[in-house]
C-alpha cells in the first residue's frame, strides 16, 4: 500500500487543501486516502483547526484590540455578556472533546490540550462573582485609557476614522461600566476602601479644559501627508467634538459615581477571602495564577522556605561588601545613603536605557539566533499622572502585527527611592532577556495557531522574566556586590511575595503587618514597598506567579543538565523553553521531558519538540501559506520512476524517531540550497514488514546554482505520519535502500 504524505513545514493544514490544490493533485494519489485511517487523523486535525479558527473569531468579537472594524468599540461589561461568553466556551470545551487526541499529529495534541486548559480555567473563573471586585483598581479601567493611546498604530486614514468612532461611542461605554460597578457595589463586591482612594486622582488626570489638550484628542496633532488637508481638518473638528461632549463628560460621571457611590461602599477588609465566597475564589486563583494544583498553604509555606534560603545567600554578599553592623542596618543604609539614587530623573531614564544596552550583545549567548525578536522596543518614562501608583517599571510589548514597537515603562517619581543598584536587573527582567524578549518571540511563531502566540499564562511569562534576572547572572551583567545584591534583593521581593500574598488573602494579614514583613526582609525603597503591597490587595494571587515559574523553569535546567551531560546547552534549553510560546507548567515540563528525550535518542538538540516546521540553524521562521499554496513543494504528487533516478533526486534519511506509534520525526542532512536543492515531497510506501521513506528533493536549475558552495550542512527533520503503528516493521530508506533504526539515528549518505 503506497501514501504520498507531505512535508509537514507547519502545523497540518485543513485537509492539507485539497479543495484549493485539487488540480494539481494526480487522481491515483488520492483513490484510497479517505479510506485509511491516516486520512481519519488528518480529519481529526482539521476538525480541530476548524475549532481553534472558530473560537478566536469568538475571543476577537469582544476584543476592542482586533484589526481596525473586526471587533466592538468598547468592550462588553455587562453580566449577560459574561454569561453567554461562559456558554460558548463550554460548546467549545463540548466540541474540543469530541475529537480523539491520540489521533492528532503531536504539535496538534498540544495544540489540543492548550485549547482545553485554557477553556476549563475560563469556565472554572467564571463561576465566582467575586470576580467583579477586579473590574476598576488604581492599576487598571476606563480611567486609565489615555496611557494606551502612544502603543496604538496611526498611519492610515483607516486608523483615524475608527478612533474617531471609538470616541464617538465611549459616552455609552462609560454608562454601560459605571451600570456594571452599580451591580457589584449591590452584592457587595467591591476593592477594599484604602486602597481605591488612589482612583479619583487618576479619573480627574482625564479632565482638561480645552478637549485638544486631551490624550484621546492628541493622535489627531499629527498626521500622515498621505491624508488629505481637508480631510484632517474634517477629522480634527469632528474628533474635537467627540472628546468634549462625550469623552469629557463621561469622566466626570465616573468621578462623581465613584467619590459618591463606589467608595462610601468599598469594603473594610483587605482580603479577597472577605468577599462571598471569596476564600474558595482565591484557592482557584492560586491555581489559575501558578497553574499549578497547590494550595495557598502549600504556596505560603514554600515562601518561608525560599525567605530563609534567599537570607543566607545575601548574608554573603552583605559580608563581602563588608558592612559594619547589622543586616536591617545595611537595610537601612540602602535605602537612605544619598550615593546610591540619582535625584535628577533624566539621569535616571539615561542609566535605565544604557542598562538595557549593556544586554544586547550577551543575548545569542542564551537564545539561537533564528529565535530572537524581529521587532525592537524603547525605554520611555511612565506618564506622570499613573507614576504613584504603579510599578517600578513595566513592560508594554509590541503590537500583535509588528507595526508598533513594544517599550519598557520607568517610574522616575520620587528619583531618590529607585536604587541605581537595581536598575540592570530591573530591566533584564522587563526588557530583555524577560519581558521584551519572551513575548515578541511569541509573537512571531506564525506556525503557531493565534491563540498559542498570544496566550499569556502569567506564571510562564513572569517566571521567565524572573529566569531572565538570573541569566543576566550567568552573563556577569551584575558586576560589582551591591549589584549581585540588588540581584538577590529581588528574589527575595519575588519570595516575600508568596508569603505576603498568601498572608494577605488567606491567612488574615493586615496591610500594616504585610508592610512590615517587606520592610524587614527585603532592601526596597518604602515607596516602593507602598504601592507594592497595595498591589497584592487588589490583585490576589498574580504575585505568586513569578518565583513559582521561574522554580519551574531552574528545576527543569537542573535536571536537563544532569540527564544530557555534555549534548546539554544553555542556549538549546532556552530555545525550547520559549520556543513553544506561553505554556502552563505541567505542559512546560512535558515539552521539555520530550526534548530531553529526544535529544537523548541521536535527535539534533537544537530541534524543538512539537515544532510545526522544522527548527535548525538553516531554518526559516517564517511558515509557507496554508491557504492557497500549491507550488511542487507542498502538494501531493505521483511519485514514478525507478529506484535509480529516486536516489539522483532525494536526500538520505539519517535518523528516524517514533513521536508516537503512528508518527516519526525522520531527519535528512541538507546542505546550501541554492546549490543542492530543498525538500520537496515525502514518498512513504509501507506493506506488512517494511516502511520505505523517500525523501524527494527539488534541484534548482543550473543557471541560478552559485559558482561556489559551501561545504557546510545542516540536520533538517519532518514529520511523517503512518497508515498504522510502526510496531516491529523496517524502516527503509528510499534514496539507499538501507534499514534506518528508529530511536537511533545514522551516517548520513548525502550526495552532494
Amino acid at each position: 500500500m503506497r501514501f504520498i504524505i507531505l512535508a509537514l513545514f507547519t502545523l497540518v493544514p485543513f485537509l492539507f487543501n485539497l479543495t484549493a490544490c485539487a488540480a494539481t493533485v494526480p487522481p491515483q494519489t488520492l483513490q484510497s486516502a479517505s479510506k485509511t485511517s491516516q486520512a481519519s487523523a488528518e480529519l481529526a486535525d482539521a476538525r480541530l483547526q476548524a475549532i481553534v479558527a472558530r473560537d478566536w473569531q469568538n475571543r476577537m468579537r469582544n476584543n476592542p484590540r482586533a484589526p481596525s472594524g473586526k471587533g466592538p468599540l468598547w468592550p462588553d461589561v455587562s453580566k449577560a455578556h459574561e454569561h453567554k461568553v461562559a456558554a460558548r466556551k463550554r460548546a467549545t470545551l463540548k466540541a474540543l472533546h469530541e475529537i480523539d487526541p491520540a489521533r492528532l499529529s503531536p504539535s496538534n495534541q498540544l495544540t489540543w490540550r492548550l485549547l482545553e486548559y485554557q477553556l476549563q480555567d475560563a469556565i472554572a473563573g467564571a463561576a465566582y462573582d467575586a470576580a467583579a471586585q477586579g473590574l476598576i483598581t488604581q492599576l487598571w479601567g476606563p480611567q486609565l485609557m489615555s496611557t494606551r493611546i502612544k502603543q496604538m498604530n496611526f498611519s492610515s486614514l483607516e486608523d483615524y476614522q475608527h478612533w474617531l468612532k471609538r470616541l464617538q461611542a465611549f459616552d455609552d461605554y462609560m454608562d454601560r461600566f459605571i451600570e456594571r460597578l452599580q451591580q457589584a457595589v449591590n452584592h457587595g463586591i467591591t476593592q477594599p476602601e484604602a486602597v481605591m482612594q488612589r482612583v479619583p486622582g487618576e479619573i480627574a488626570a482625564n479632565l482638561v479644559d480645552d478637549p485638544t489638550a486631551s490624550a484621546f484628542y492628541a493622535p489627531f496633532e499629527h498626521m500622515p501627508d498621505t491624508i488629505p488637508a481637508a480631510k484632517q481638518t474634517e477629522l480634527r473638528a469632528a474628533a474635537k467634538k467627540a472628546v468634549a461632549q462625550g469623552v469629557l463628560p463621561a469622566y466626570r460621571r465616573l468621578l462623581d459615581f465613584f467619590n459618591n457611590i463606589y467608595l462610601p461602599n468599598a469594603r473594610d477588609k483587605i482580603g479577597v477571602s472577605s468577599l462571598p465566597g471569596g476564600r474558595e475564589y482565591y484557592r482557584y486563583l492560586v491555581r489559575h495564577y501558578t497553574t499549578t494544583d497547590m494550595t495557598p498553604e502549600q504556596v505560603h509555606e514554600l515562601g518561608l522556605k525560599l525567605v530563609a534560603q534567599i537570607h543566607a545567600r545575601m548574608k554573603n554578599v552583605f559580608d563581602e561588601i563588608g558592612f559594619q553592623g547589622s543586616y536591617q542596618d545595611f537595610l537601612h543604609y540602602l535605602r537612605t545613603d544619598p550615593k546610591f539614587y540619582y535625584t535628577d530623573p533624566d539621569r535616571l531614564l539615561e542609566a535605565y536605557r544604557a542598562a538595557t544596552k549593556r544586554v544586547d550583545p550577551n543575548l545569542t549567548k542564551v537564545l539561537g539566533t533564528w529565535l530572537l525578536p524581529r521587532v525592537p522596543y524603547g525605554v520611555r518614562p511612565i506618564p506622570a499622572a499613573l507614576a504613584p501608583n504603579t510599578y517600578p517599571a513595566y513592560s508594554v510589548p509590541p503590537s500583535r502585527d509588528g507595526r508598533v514597537a513594544g517599550y519598557v515603562g520607568v517610574n522616575l517619581y520620587k528619583p531618590e527611592t529607585r536604587p541605581k543598584y537595581a536598575i540592570q536587573v530591573l530591566m533584564c527582567h522587563e526588557g530583555r532577556p524577560g519581558h521584551q524578549l519572551q513575548i515578541p518571540v511569541a509573537n512571531q511563531l506564525k506556525n503557531l495557531p493565534k491563540f498559542r502566540r498570544f496566550a499569556y499564562y502569567n506564571a510562564f511569562g513572569e517566571g521567565w522574566a524572573l529566569y531572565a534576572e538570573t541569566l543576566c547572572d550567568t552573563l556577569g551583567l551584575y558586576d560589582n556586590p551591591y549589584e549581585e545584591f540588588g540581584y538577590l534583593n529581588y528574589q527575595m521581593w519575588r519570595a516575600v511575595r508568596l508569603v505576603v500574598d498568601t498572608g494577605i488573602h488567606y491567612h488574615g494579614w493586615s496591610r500594616e503587618r504585610a508592610v512590615s514583613y517587606m520592610q524587614e526582609n527585603t532592601a526596597l525603597a518604602n515607596q516602593n514597598i507602598q504601592t507594592e503591597v497595595d498591589r497584592y490587595i487588589i490583585w490576589p494571587g498574580q504575585a505568586l506567579s513569578y518565583m513559582i515559574g521561574e522554580r519551574t523553569i531552574l528545576s527543569l535546567r537542573k535536571e536537563a543538565k544532569a540527564k544530557l551531560g555534555d549534548q546539554y546547552s544553555l542556549r538549546a534549553f532556552d530555545n525550547v523553553v520559549i520556543g513553544q510560546g506561553s505554556l502552563p507548567m505541567a505542559v512546560l515540563k512535558d515539552v521539555v521531558h520530550r526534548w530531553i528525550e529526544r535529544t537523548l535518542s541521536g535527535m539534533p538538540a537544537d530541534q524543538l519538540p512539537y515544532a510545526g516546521e522544522p527548527r535548525s540553524l538553516g531554518g526559516t521562521m517564517n511558515s509557507p501559506s496554508t491557504g492557497d499554496n500549491c507550488s511542487n513543494e507542498t502538494v501531493m504528487q505521483s511519485a514514478n520512476g525507478d529506484a535509480n533516478s529516486r536516489r539522483r533526486s532525494a536526500f538520505a534519511v539519517d535518523g528516524a524517531v517514533l513521536s508516537n506509534p503512528t508518527t516519526l520525526q525522520v531527519s535528512y542532512s541538507a546542505g546550501y540550497e541554492p546549490c543542492v536543492g530543498k525538500l520537496g515531497r515525502v514518498e512513504v510506501e509501507q506493506t506488512s514488514s517494511t516502511v520505505t521513506i523517500t525523501l524527494h528533493r527539488i534541484r534548482p536549475p543550473e543557471s541560478e546554482q552559485p559558482q561556489m558552495c559551501p561545504h557546510y550542512r545542516v540536520l533538517k527533520w519532518v514529520e511523517v505520519r503512518l497508515a498504522k503503528p510502526l510496531g516491529d516493521r523496517k524502516i527503509i530508506d528510499g534514496s539507499s535502500g538501507r534499514e534506518v533504526a528508529p530511536g537511533k539515528g545514522g551516517p548520513s549518505a548525502f550526495e552532494p
